[in-house]
């Protein structure tokens, strides 16, 4: 039976057990504040962009935000039991490094639905400044018409040094949604990916600059 807002084949309960989880489990090693939950439109298609430092943003996320919400996932990460589990709360298998469209597709499914949609337009891990962008965030709101929510995440990533401080301060910062100009062919996707890129680079450098004046540090 489909689940308003998610793929084919995903179960509700499970998904929503699941954001429920992601919402609270992370609260024992972290403090989390998240600014701007409101943002979120409460219907129709939204693509959220998120920058990515540490495994910890797409739990988070995945579990603060107020909607049901299909994530592209690593198809590396789909492997056994933890695979099927993802499967079943409605995430989706994304190959890194590969044309592989139907992942794509199933996204554009879910926000041609009404439903919500997560990306982290980097595409791997790193210092989570967004200095760089992937192509498919721009596509897919080009296939679907979907608007963007940006989403900045400071705090969850280990310090050099190795030493984390006891439950450090996580401050997630929803943006204002936003419709990207994503015009035809290549050069409209680069720069539909390079407006998308520079917005959710401002969103971090803003929550950069806030966490540093009132002493919270970064990243």
């Amino acid at each position: 039976m489909k689940v308003d807002g998610l793929p084919e084949g995903s179960v509700g309960w499970l998904h929503d057990a699941g954001r429920l989880f992601g919402r609270y489990h992370l609260r024992a090693v972290f403090r989390i504040r998240v600014h701007g939950r409101e943002r979120m439109p409460a219907s129709g298609p939204v693509l959220v962009v998120a920058n990515h430092s540490s495994f910890v943003e797409p739990q988070l996320i995945f579990g603060m935000l107020p909607r049901r919400s299909a994530f592209l996932v690593k198809a590396e990460l789909f492997a056994g039991i933890v695979g099927k589990f993802f499967l079943a709360i409605g995430q989706i298998p994304l190959k890194r490094g590969a044309i592989d469209r139907k992942p794509l597709m199933t996204a554009v499914g879910v926000l041609k639905d009404g439903g919500v949609v997560g990306i982290f337009p980097e595409g791997t891990r790193g210092a989570g400044d967004v200095g760089a962008a992937e192509r498919g965030a721009a596509w897919l709101v080009r296939a679907s018409g979907a608007v963007v929510l940006p989403i900045a995440t400071r705090g969850t990533l280990k310090p050099a040094n190795g030493k984390r401080r006891w439950r450090p301060r996580v401050d997630i910062l929803v943006g204002e949604p936003f419709s990207p100009k994503v015009g035809p062919g290549k050069t409209g996707l680069d720069q539909g990916t390079e407006e998308l890129r520079g917005e959710l680079a401002a969103l971090v450098k803003t929550l950069d600059d806030w966490r540093a004046e009132n002493g919270f540090g970064t990243p």
